[in-house]
């Protein structure tokens, strides 16, 4: 209930609340009314209360199964069409440029405090992005390509195909703050969309009215403001991921029946298996049926003597 709450149902109301209020205004008609927005009757305010439930309801359950799209479409995933492919390489370039300025002040040698914390502030930084070569357009996009770089290619496996497996033998208090997480990241990418068409309705009704155009300047603020939020919480999902990984790696290998490796074949043994989640032939790995005891001492002291 809190996820549908929090990540569904409270950006639509705020879509829809502001549209309604807009039309109330008559912005899409005229001069804008700001005074007519709010009824003076309690009982047109309870029904203007129930109409943006309802909307919003509705909106929410319409736009919930496009919740992994819209948080693809910020990562920068926009190779489909070839106008938003260039753009795509454009942004590519300036994170490339980025990326090539935080690696000159972690590799630069000066003396002194501040050059010291300026180093070391360049190597967090970095730790939380992709390879140079790897990089998105968007910052979204290279903070959680970044964990599926980092979570399971350390051990061999293939974050993307092996992560919904791993996710189901994590313990109950990692299972409750990775969705917590999630949460948050869903819910500030819903908030970004959702402020994004506000002020785009906004631009739509006030385009005659400059002086109300500082309206979608906040709508503007408030995307930046939720963009940024997701971003900061997809890192500290990519960190989570990496946790994941490495406390319930072999949780995996036990579910599948497979052996526990030794340190110098656990690359090889992970990537057969993401191989095998991939498609490909089954590795070469016998399988450990591991037996009950309680189930063999039960059957040994029904047998009689």
């Amino acid at each position: 209930m809190r996820r549908v709450l929090s990540v569904h149902f409270a950006p639509c109301a705020l879509f829809v609340a502001g549209v309604l209020a807009l039309m109330r205004a008559n912005s899409f008609r005229g001069r804008s009314d700001w005074q007519g927005v709010v009824p003076e009757r309690p009982a047109a305010v309870l029904g203007l209360l129930a109409v943006v439930i309802l909307c919003a309801s509705l909106l929410s359950l319409l736009l919930q199964p496009f919740q992994v799209r819209a948080v693809r479409v910020l990562e920068g995933y926009w190779d489909r069409w070839s106008l938003t492919a260039l753009f795509a390489g454009i942004l590519v370039r300036l994170q490339r440029r980025r990326w090539n300025a935080m690696r000159a002040r972690a590799d630069r040698t000066a003396p002194g405090d501040v050059a010291r914390r300026v180093r070391a502030d360049a190597y967090r930084r970095l730790a939380g992005w992709p390879p140079r070569e790897a990089l998105l357009p968007t910052a979204l996009g290279n903070a959680l390509r970044a964990g599926e770089l980092n979570a399971g290619e350390r051990y061999g496996l293939t974050t993307l195909s092996s992560w919904p497996r791993i996710y189901l033998q994590v313990s109950d208090r990692m299972a409750a703050v990775l969705s917590s997480t999630r949460d948050a990241l869903d819910s500030a990418v819903n908030l970004c969309w959702s402020s994004l068409a506000l002020s785009g309705a906004g631009a739509a009704a006030l385009y005659d009215e400059p002086s109300q155009w500082w309206l979608c300047g906040a709508g503007l603020v408030l995307v930046a403001v939720a963009y940024k939020g997701a971003v900061t919480a997809a890192q500290a999902y990519a960190g989570l991921m990496r946790v994941a990984y490495d406390l319930h790696r072999f949780d995996l290998l036990e579910a599948l029946h497979y052996p526990l490796p030794t340190r110098e074949d656990e690359e090889d043994v992970f990537a057969g298996i993401s191989a095998l989640f991939a498609g490909a032939e089954r590795p070469d790995i016998p399988y450990t049926h591991r037996v009950d005891p309680d189930a063999d001492t039960q059957k040994g002291d029904g047998e009689p003597a």
